[in-house]
């Protein structure tokens, strides 16, 4: 097998005098989908923003595609191939929908790529050409997830971050959203996915890690996860 792309060995982090994680650790392999599934307040949230750069460590390390990310402040991060879609979105609300497009490809410099990149984007979410135009803050939650993916997936990231491309969508933009991430996948694009839909997470993903007040309590493949009843239970409301 070939190493992990992504290792986060032991990981501990926080806000204040409150520490979040724990001795967190896990990894993600070349063309995996790998989930992170816990309550609110787990800190799930925190693990992403301490890969990306955003939230500083206070122990432990973790290792992207051979190369400690120590030190290394957020936006080389992103040169080195990791991308993040935020939680709650976050696109410049101000700024054209094809603004934000550009401005996810800040990191490049062959204009010619992005212009491909941009059609590509539009080709995923057709409903983004139509907005082009438009300010990212008059888009629908769904049309604001869908520029939130695209925008990421500007920069060619080895591994996409995406922090609950579902939340608060309508259902069927919910299974839009996992249709494209498993296409991504098909084209050989790594995913680590926090989401609280814990059904859809484990029915897209091959591993899951279930995290618990800054914990790893349990890991395994996604659907061993699936039918675990303990999973079934805290997770899926069964």
């Amino acid at each position: 097998m070939s190493a992990p792309l992504l290792v986060v060995d032991n990981l501990e982090a926080g806000y204040g005098p409150i520490n979040v994680l724990h001795r967190l650790s896990l990894t993600v392999n070349p063309g995996e989908i790998v989930t992170i599934i816990g309550a609110n307040g787990a800190g799930k949230t925190t693990t992403l923003m301490c890969i990306s750069g955003v939230v500083k460590t206070r122990a432990g390390g973790i290792t992207f595609d051979g190369k400690s990310l120590a030190g290394i402040p957020a936006h080389n991060i992103v040169r080195l191939g990791l991308a993040q879609s935020p939680e709650g979105r976050k696109i410049f609300a101000r700024l054209t929908v094809r603004e934000n497009l550009e401005m996810g490809a800040f990191t490049r410099s062959d204009p010619e790529g992005v212009r491909e990149d941009i059609q590509k984007a539009y080709k995923m979410f057709p409903i983004l050409e139509k907005r082009q135009a438009q300010a990212g803050g008059l888009l629908s939650g769904g049309e604001q997830q869908m520029l939130a993916i695209a925008r990421a997936l500007m920069a060619r990231p080895k591994l996409l971050l995406l922090d609950e491309p579902s939340l608060g969508l309508a259902p069927q933009i919910v299974v839009q959203i996992f249709d494209v991430i498993r296409e991504l996948n098909k084209q050989g694009m790594s995913v680590l996915l926090v989401e609280q839909n814990a059904r859809m997470a484990l029915k897209v993903a091959h591993r899951g890690y279930v995290l618990e007040t800054g914990r790893i309590t349990c890991t395994d493949r996604a659907d061993v996860l699936l039918h675990d009843p303990r999973i079934r239970e805290a997770y899926l409301g069964e």
